[in-house]
């Protein structure tokens, strides 16, 4: 607590001042998380970026940490703190802007992507909030983007990948291995299934979702926290996309047909909890899309459900699930706009593959 009120101090991010009159003062508490990496090994990490804020703001002294002197004054906030609505914004505000002083060009598609060229080789930098993962094609412009960074801020360099936002990375020699099985476990665990007889499939095939208002009502806000957490799964679960999409659509009134269906889901990952993506390193660079459409299948609204794929070489690099938003009149209008949805997705399938790929050159 104490060198986390130094840094403040150091990075001058406040001012003792007495409280202005008709001004109010927010305030402050302590938050403690314990950060774990893949293996639940403490995970110690520091990144602070601040940035300037353009609105008069004042806190509270932190708890147990009140001046003695002057116990009645408040702290007028000069740089974004954790927890304020403007910390985002101010941090990305300065990453930004000196990553592009230092030649960096933000990503068109994805704005917190910068990418940097040097004579052939690339240097990306994605950017979630005050965690960072960089990579490059050439060892020396790695070396260079971390001294670029502790110039600039106070932050510490995990090293090589293995662990991120619940993403389990393995690096090997002839490719990278994604999956989230320690996340697949903290779900069934949350939802007591982690000794539920297993699926063998996510969904039965022959038995379509419907309203079903004649059923029993479920709890609204248990369904709609199985869906979440399961949505977030299919970021490396390509395999439960569809049936965790066909089950979203009925968060608003869920019935007991409809939970049945998610518990049917938790029942096959408790069956196949380390399934992920691999990216082989020797594959082709050749850009293909596979698209599929039902026709006329919801039967409220009569509209198809577009399924589709994207593949760089044998790296599959998007995938989606999602009811068309036409009637389609026939069948070979439904596949025709699923085509068109399957190809516009190649673009950032392709943008989000080469940092994977690159980040670990």
């Amino acid at each position: 607590m104490q060198e986390e009120l130094l840094r403040f101090k150091l990075q001058k991010v406040w001012t003792l001042v007495d409280l202005p009159n008709g001004k109010r003062a927010i305030g402050t508490k302590w938050v403690f998380r314990n950060k774990k990496d893949e293996r639940g090994i403490m995970d110690v990490k520091s990144a602070f970026l601040y940035g300037t804020i353009k609105e008069e703001v004042y806190v509270c002294q932190p708890p147990g940490f009140e001046d003695p002197h002057f116990p009645n004054k408040v702290y007028k906030v000069e740089k974004a703190l954790y927890g304020l609505h403007q910390a985002p914004r101010a941090w990305y505000e300065t990453l930004s802007t000196y990553l592009i002083k230092n030649r960096f060009k933000r990503g068109t598609i994805d704005k917190t992507l910068f990418i940097k060229k040097d004579k052939g080789d690339n240097l990306l930098v994605q950017v979630y909030v005050d965690d960072i993962i960089f990579g490059s094609t050439k060892k020396s412009l790695y070396d260079q983007f971390e001294g670029l960074m502790h110039k600039r801020f106070q932050m510490s360099s995990m090293g090589q990948l293995t662990f991120f936002l619940g993403l389990q990375v393995q690096q090997k020699e002839d490719g990278i291995f994604i999956s989230q099985d320690k996340y697949v476990a903290k779900i069934l665990k949350k939802f007591d299934f982690a000794t539920v007889k297993t699926a063998s499939t996510p969904i039965e095939t022959n038995k379509a979702l419907v309203k079903d208002e004649e059923a029993k009502a479920v709890d609204v806000h248990l369904y709609r926290s199985m869906i979440g957490s399961l949505m977030y799964l299919t970021t490396s679960r390509p395999d439960i996309m569809f049936a965790v999409c066909a089950c979203a659509r009925f968060q608003v009134t869920p019935k007991t047909s409809h939970i049945h269906v998610v518990k049917r889901i938790l029942r096959y990952l408790k069956g196949q909890p380390k399934l992920g993506l691999w990216y082989p390193r020797d594959s082709p660079f050749d850009l293909e899309a596979f698209s599929d459409s039902d026709y006329a299948e919801a039967s409220l609204d009569r509209k198809s459900t577009i399924g589709g794929c994207q593949f760089l070489g044998r790296r599959l690099i998007s995938w989606q699930c999602k009811k068309q938003t036409i009637v389609a009149n026939s069948t070979t209008e439904a596949e025709y706009v699923a085509a068109a949805n399957c190809c516009g997705q190649l673009c950032y399938g392709f943008k989000i593959i080469c940092l994977i790929m690159d980040s670990t050159s």
